[in-house]
């Protein structure tokens, strides 16, 4: 666009060559520098030179551009503030604007719109942690570089540590894109608006069209604060994330860092919408299953739905009294206490038969291990009591038989040989997420059963226990289910040599039983004043207890560990341990924690290890190099986190350093588990990554295998050992099974 009569010629000593743009504060120029390099200036207009407040605004928005990096933004490389006539200069950004693409080319799709995604969230992170808040995120704020997309004007930003500037009589910002905290509390905005910006932009981006369009702009606004985004036309995989964006209440919103995670984790090609929830290439997203699960209404979006009753926590979530972020669970870090299934998995205790050991176990096939006789490499769906709430199984094998459970399964049992089924007892109600089975011993199999919606009467969760040979049930007593505020681990139940340890419904004791008939061998009810989980350490039995406080509050910070004796269930003494912290397994007689690094009330990761010797009934301590954050879990004596995008890091548990780490394919992984000289992790898509215990080296690497989340944190985990078959839980209540010595080959169809 060429200057216009009446343009200056320079602005600042920078010669002008033509107008790129004219908005409500001033006008746009493309000038040069001396050494010939653009700039873009943006010159106040005149009339509102001698307004004091867009003067302050001004002021405001050359600050908050200058603290910003300009990886994502366009630098600051000259402004006079108190010119007769305000002027500021920028790094000149090439390219269209989103509002211009989309009105010439149409909405964004696959690739491109998950780039665009990535690349907005990557600016809002680099604007955030400077602790600026843009307030003004549209399609005309956003440049369509080569580089990615770049945010420009932060006309109406301002600094999070700087009093709002407000406007008498004006609303600042643009009401499809603003934020219900914008147009009702303008001094209360925070960084999380513009979190809710970036979600009406992105369904902008991806359907030319808002979220809460409407015929005018004081509807559209009205649609922002009180009505339900119009989400139909946006891919599945891309919805569920956009859709905890755009939670009315500012603490459901994920942050800027949280956001760019869930993006880095959905597909490479988006798929596409689908009334039913199923977009073609699309992941199963947590961010919606938690959402709703939090509303305790049917997810139409997905296949979960929150349970029924008073129990509709996920893994690693506390529960809690007071409402809490929807999307927490999804980075599980949830997780003041986020441990992990996979802790509790690999602390298996007698006959419990976990998938993966702290001490060498049933679990690990030794060198040389045999497949199951006529083994030939399977894939079977086990179908739970709810057709349209499928979910993630475990299992636990027992020479040619498997037993699995978890979603609406009890359990199964299916011929490790050839994945065919002999059994399988449903669970008619909802699931709790995380709950799987309890364990195996030679005779019996015990589980969990939730309640259907039209059985108020029927307890919400039961442990339930069933003949391994013909699975008949052999009895069942109501569970508590407050295991995962204390642990972190979705566990109210163990299986320990041929008894099973349960918490009681009013979660007040413990109750133990024969595994098989059920006869009551023992109470033995909770300290005062607390509330407690069984823990595995190896052959012994523990109780960590927390607080009511702190447990109601969400925040177990100072746990507490009594031994339990296995034969009466009398406590022993008292073992303080210095947190929060997870239970991971068990290192020599000792058993492991890792412990939780918070910020205000949220874990970012793992930053020490404690050790506590049953004997002495001493807790040591050692600090780790840098805070670690992912899934962890422990095999043979090691400590192992898992990150999201698939860096898995071995760690020593007596001094905390670390052994190895090793970048895999497997984002979002959960294990270990132990094989024939081999680690194995694996996602809810099936896809598994084999490491060398010694070193991390990368044995071998599957693809995909089912219609799974990737990027997900705190799952128990999924591979089960049965001699040299490696066995791989999947999403969908999806099983397959292959030869640790010739697995899949990526491309292939096996």
């Amino acid at each position: 666009m060429s200057l216009r009569g009446g343009d200056p010629a320079e602005i600042g000593g920078y010669r002008l060559e033509a107008r790129l743009g004219s908005g409500g504060m001033g006008t746009v120029f493309l000038a040069r520098t001396g050494s010939g390099r653009p700039v873009a200036i943006k010159l106040i207009h005149q009339q509102f030179a001698g307004d004091e407040e867009f003067r302050i605004r001004f002021r405001q928005e050359v600050a908050a551009a200058r603290r910003v990096s300009g990886a994502f933004t366009a630098a600051v490389v000259d402004a006079a503030p108190e010119a007769e006539q305000p002027w500021m200069a920028t790094t000149y950004v090439e390219g269209r604007t989103l509002a211009q693409h989309i009105a010439t080319e149409g909405p964004l799709n696959g690739a491109e719109l998950r780039r665009l995604a990535i690349g907005l969230a990557e600016a809002l992170r680099d604007i955030h942690r400077v602790g600026v808040v843009h307030r003004d995120l549209k399609p005309s704020n956003v440049v369509l570089s080569p580089e990615g997309p770049r945010v420009i004007d932060f006309g109406i930003s301002r600094a999070a540590d700087q009093q709002t500037l407000t406007m008498t009589g004006r609303v600042i910002g643009t009401p499809p894109f603003m934020s219900p905290e914008q147009l009702q509390a303008p001094r209360g905005v925070g960084p999380r608006s513009d979190v809710f910006s970036l979600g009406t932009l992105l369904v902008y981006s991806a359907t030319g069209q808002g979220p809460f369009d409407a015929d005018s702009p004081y509807m559209t606004a009205y649609q922002v604060v009180h009505e339900e985004p119009s989400l139909g036309a946006v891919p599945v995989a891309l919805r569920a994330v956009v859709e905890s964006c755009l939670d009315k209440d500012p603490e459901g919103r994920p942050s800027a860092d949280e956001l760019l995670v869930l993006l880095r984790d959905l597909p490479t090609d988006l798929g596409g919408a689908d009334a039913n929830g199923a977009g073609a290439g699309c992941t199963r997203d947590t961010v919606t299953r938690h959402n709703f699960e939090a509303r305790g209404t049917p997810a139409p979006t997905g296949p979960y739905t929150a349970p029924a009753g008073p129990d509709t926590r996920s893994p690693g979530t506390p529960v809690r009294r007071r409402p809490r972020r929807r999307w927490r669970p999804v980075l599980a870090a949830a997780v003041a206490v986020a441990a992990i299934g996979g802790g509790a998995a690999a602390m298996k205790a007698g006959g419990s038969g976990g998938n993966s050991g702290g001490d060498k176990g049933d679990s690990v096939a030794a060198p040389g291990a045999a497949l199951p006789d006529g083994f030939e490499p399977w894939r079977e769906t086990v179908p739970g009591g709810r057709e349209d709430i499928p979910d993630e199984l475990r299992c636990v094998a027992r020479d040619d038989a498997l037993f699995c459970g978890g979603g609406g399964v009890v359990a199964t049992r299916i011929r490790a040989s050839d994945g065919s089924r002999v059994w399988t007892a449903k669970s008619p109600g909802v699931p709790v997420q995380g709950m799987h089975l309890v364990g195996a011993t030679d005779d019996t199999v015990v589980g969990y059963r939730f309640a259907a919606e039209d059985a108020p009467q029927d307890p919400p969760s039961e442990v339930v226990a069933i003949d391994a040979d013909d699975g008949r049930e052999l009895w069942s007593v109501p569970s508590g289910a407050q295991s995962t505020a204390v642990t972190g681990r979705t566990q109210d139940a163990l299986v320990v040599g041929s008894a099973v340890v349960t918490v009681d419904a009013s979660n007040s004791r413990f109750e133990a039983r024969d595994a098989h008939s059920g006869e009551v061998t023992w109470t033995t009810s909770f300290p005062a004043g607390t509330q407690c989980a069984p823990v595995p350490v190896g052959p012994q039995l523990f109780a960590m207890c927390a607080t009511d406080a702190e447990v109601d509050a969400s925040e177990v910070r100072h746990p507490t560990l009594y031994s339990v004796d296995r034969a009466s269930g009398t406590l022993g003494e008292r073992i303080a341990v210095n947190g929060p912290a997870v239970p991971m397994g068990v290192a020599d007689g000792e058993l492991v924690l890792l412990r939780v690094r918070m910020e205000g009330t949220a874990s970012v990761g793992y930053d020490g290890i404690a050790r506590v010797d049953p004997v002495s009934r001493k807790a040591t301590y050692a600090r780790l190099a840098r805070t670690y954050a992912g899934t962890p879990g422990m095999a043979d004596g090691t400590v192992y986190v898992s990150g999201q995008t698939g860096l898995v890091t071995a760690l020593d548990p007596v001094t905390g350093r670390k052994k190895w780490s090793r970048q895999t394919g497997v984002e979002g992984a959960s294990g270990p588990v132990a094989g024939a000289d081999a680690l194995y992790f694996s996602s809810a898509t099936g896809r598994v990554a084999a490491l060398s215990p010694h070193d991390g080296k990368l044995l071998w690497t599957t693809d995909p295998r089912a219609d799974g989340l990737t990027g997900e944190q705190g799952a128990s985990p999924r591979v089960t050992v049965a001699g040299r078959a490696v066995i791989v839980a999947a999403d969908r209540n999806t099983l397959f099974a292959f030869d640790a010595r010739r697995p899949p080959k990526p491309g292939g169809t096996g």
